[in-house]
């Protein structure tokens, strides 16, 4: 079985700090308590450590929705980025392309603004997303909420 197959990368940003991590997906919440308890030393982000809800307490399914995991790789689709705000229901009011953009930017993923509207599109063409206004000025909206 290929090792690369089983990997998952997790990005976790908090305040000043912002750690990546590629790992076995088995071993991820072994691997996060690590990086955790390495970053507890240093006194000045200790207090941001402190603010984190115990790793230990968290499903798997919760690390992996921490920021954004995926299987990939090298880097995150943009397509899945814009599914996973769907997903936590970010679209239940109307966004626009710059709201989207923002939101992304945020989250520490910078992709133009022309990948963003080609995403976009799928998603709607898909009918997950909906699209209200006129050309160059079109707003989304989730059409079907995301299944518990």
């Amino acid at each position: 079985m290929d090792l690369e197959t089983n990997k998952v990368t997790i990005k976790l940003k908090r305040g000043s700090w912002e750690v990546e991590i590629t790992c076995p997906e088995d071993k991820v919440k072994q691997i996060v308590e690590n990086v955790l308890s390495g970053l507890d030393k240093d006194k000045s982000i200790k207090q941001e450590i402190q603010d984190l809800p115990a790793v230990h307490s968290m499903t798997n399914d919760e690390i992996m929705k921490a920021d954004v995991v995926t299987k990939s790789k090298d880097h995150v689709i943009c397509r899945d980025l814009i599914q996973l705000l769907w997903q936590e229901n970010w679209f239940q009011t109307e966004k626009n392309l710059s709201n989207v953009y923002e939101e992304l930017a945020r989250r520490g993923y910078h992709y133009d603004k022309t990948s963003i509207s080609h995403s976009l599109a799928d998603l709607v063409r898909e009918t997950t997303l909906t699209r209200v206004g006129s050309i160059r000025n079109y707003r989304y909206i989730q059409k079907r909420p995301p299944s518990p």
